[in-house]
C-alpha cells in the first residue's frame, strides 16, 4: 500500500477520529465508533477511498494527484 494521505490530511484525520471517539465515550453513543475510520486511515497514511477515486494528497509519495499515472 502506497501512502496517499499528506501530513496535514493525516493530522486532521487523527484529530477528527479521536474527537469522534471521545464524543462517543462521553455521550455513551455508539456512533462515536465511526471515529475509528479516520483514525486508522490517518495512522497508516492510506485511504482506500482515495485509491478508488484515483487521488492522493501526499505530494512526496507520488508527486500529488493521480498516482496511477506515474
Amino acid at each position: 500500500m502506497k501512502p496517499n494521505v499528506s501530513s496535514i490530511d493525516r493530522a486532521l484525520r487523527i484529530l477528527v477520529g479521536l474527537g469522534l471517539i471521545a464524543w462517543g465515550i462521553t455521550t455513551k453513543n455508539w456512533l462515536g465508533a465511526i471515529g475509528v475510520v479516520p483514525l486508522l486511515t490517518g495512522l497508516i497514511r492510506f485511504c482506500p477511498a482515495y485509491t478508488l477515486l484515483g487521488i492522493s494528497t501526499c505530494k512526496s509519495c507520488c508527486g500529488g494527484g493521480d498516482c496511477s499515472k506515474k
